[in-house]
């Protein structure tokens, strides 16, 4: 399979060697000089660049007819708009806030609890989520699908709510609070905890590196080949 990779920072360059290791081969690398280069000759393009450049990646690959699979978040109030692009284009789009394997798996575990806790009304939550000083988006992509993930399950909680502090444990309705911090070169790590008068309840996703999350992603890559449409890794993964 022949890849073109938007983006080449270092998630590009990890990416690119997890695609090589998988036997296939990276036919264009573009960073920011390089912005507005079409994905000739590429059979998929994998797109992790910035909120900034991610839309007119993905018009670019759909309007040459390779199919996209799109890691960059900070761009969902788009989303329809991205929607309509592959509807126009009749083209082949995948979208993630997280690649990893273990995140996809964390996101049905914290539906399921979500769904619990439903009837639990003396449990409140909230998102705790940590990454490296050069991420640009805060609160993280993978924490707003954790959040509306909730408000999906969760009669009580509606949206998402940037905060500083972690909520006490009286309130029960309207935002899901999200905590953000950037620290180091932390890869990520997000927690989703619920709190009552008894007890405390946290389930934990912490990548080691980034190798799960290229990984993923070259596995959407090799998945969408042939497909048309928009998907998620849930698609992917084939879990609800």
């Amino acid at each position: 399979m022949r890849i073109a990779l938007y983006g080449y920072g270092k998630m590009g360059k990890v990416i690119e060697q997890v695609a090589i290791d998988r036997g296939h081969t990276v036919v264009l690398k573009v960073d920011s000089a390089q912005a507005g280069k079409p994905p000739v000759d590429a059979d998929v393009a994998i797109e992790f660049s910035t909120p900034d450049h991610a839309l007119e990646n993905m018009r670019l690959c759909l309007a040459h007819n390779v199919p996209v699979v799109v890691g960059t978040t900070g761009w969902y109030d788009k989303l329809a708009t991205v929607k309509t692009m592959v509807e126009e284009h009749q083209g082949s789009l995948l979208w993630a806030s997280n690649f990893s394997i273990g995140v996809n798996l964390f996101f049905r575990v914290n539906r399921m609890l979500a769904g619990l806790m439903d009837r639990q009304p003396g449990y409140t939550t909230h998102i705790d989520e940590i990454h490296h000083v050069h991420k640009l988006d805060a609160p993280s992509g993978t924490a707003i699908t954790l959040a509306r993930d909730i408000e999906l399950k969760h009669r009580r909680y509606s949206g998402f709510e940037l905060q500083d502090e972690a909520p006490n444990a009286s309130g029960t309705e309207g935002p899901v609070p999200i905590l953000s911090e950037r620290i180091g070169e932390v890869t990520g790590k997000h927690s989703v905890t619920w709190t009552s008068a008894n007890d405390r309840l946290v389930i934990t996703h912490e990548a080691f590196d980034r190798s799960g999350f290229a990984t993923g992603a070259v596995v959407a890559a090799e998945w969408i080949v042939g497909r048309k449409g928009i998907f998620t890794m849930d698609d992917v993964l084939d879990v609800s």
